[in-house]
């Protein structure tokens, strides 16, 4: 609702950002640290992201040479030549618990995976926050970021009578920011009708097994229109910290801040 005019013909992680939508520019992010095994949880017009990879066209964002009045075409880079894609129809009015569950029988064999909302971008080091999840003996975790929204936070007293006004931005409010890392033991905490940050999550909490961590680097949703001028015009300038593919191997991000959340 809040894309309308950008997203009426396709779901919200295939607007795009500059020449290609922001679930490629996610799945990019991953496939740089190594996971190119993805599952698409489909839903809410999924056939427009089936097409868009059946009908995928590497010449759009890599260079090659055309020969042969087209008849051959050599890609000088590829894409997604290694990438391993499961689509899954998990219903429109599936919640996101109900889409997790529903691939469960796709990750047989795999003891921990990463998830994803798919509709925000970070730098955040991936390695850094999976190896801090297997020190541990948590079941899941989530990435904390601070809100990127231009609101002001007003501190009132007494009669009405303002204290403070400070941004949003920079107050101590963290909020998820839909990056997870999860055991195959988070299936056995989620419930028909479940949204997976109400009741599985509160599960969790009471048996001190859910793990967050803090991130103060870039983080960005695509919520709204002014979410997606914010990202095209980082694109556009070639300041885009999500493109961690495209940095120099020895740049690193901001760190992370671990903590442990219990009951």
């Amino acid at each position: 609702m809040r894309l309308r005019g950008y997203a009426d013909d396709v779901p919200k992680p295939m607007v795009q950002i500059g020449t290609r939508p922001i679930l490629w520019h996610l799945m990019k992010y991953y496939a740089h640290f190594g996971h190119k095994d993805f599952i698409l949880c489909l839903g809410y017009k999924g056939n427009c992201i089936k097409d868009y990879f059946l009908n995928y066209d590497e010449a759009v964002s890599n260079d090659f040479v055309w020969s042969q009045g087209g008849k051959q075409i050599h890609y000088l880079n590829r894409d997604i030549d290694d990438w391993t894609v499961t689509f899954v129809e998990t219903g429109s009015n599936a919640t996101i618990g109900e889409r997790l569950k529903a691939v469960e029988p796709y990750l047989k064999g795999e003891e921990t995976f990463l998830a994803n909302y798919s509709d925000g971008l970070s730098d955040v080091s991936l390695p850094a926050l999976t190896e801090a999840f297997e020190r541990t003996g948590s079941i899941g975790s989530l990435l904390l970021v601070q809100p990127t929204a231009s609101f002001d936070i007003v501190s009132a007293g007494p009669g009405g009578l303002v204290s403070a006004v400070r941004a949003l931005s920079g107050s101590e409010i963290w909020i998820n920011g839909g990056f997870f890392v999860f055991r195959k033991e988070i299936f056995n905490y989620i419930n028909p009708g479940d949204e997976l940050v109400r009741e599985p999550f509160q599960r969790l909490i009471e048996k001190r097994a859910l793990l967050a961590y803090k991130y103060a680097g870039f983080w960005q949703c695509m919520d709204t229109f002014k979410d997606k001028q914010r990202l095209e015009e980082m694109n556009a300038q070639g300041v885009a910290p999500w493109k961690v593919w495209c940095q120099p191997a020895n740049s690193a991000p901001d760190s992370l801040v671990e903590m442990t959340s219990g009951a």
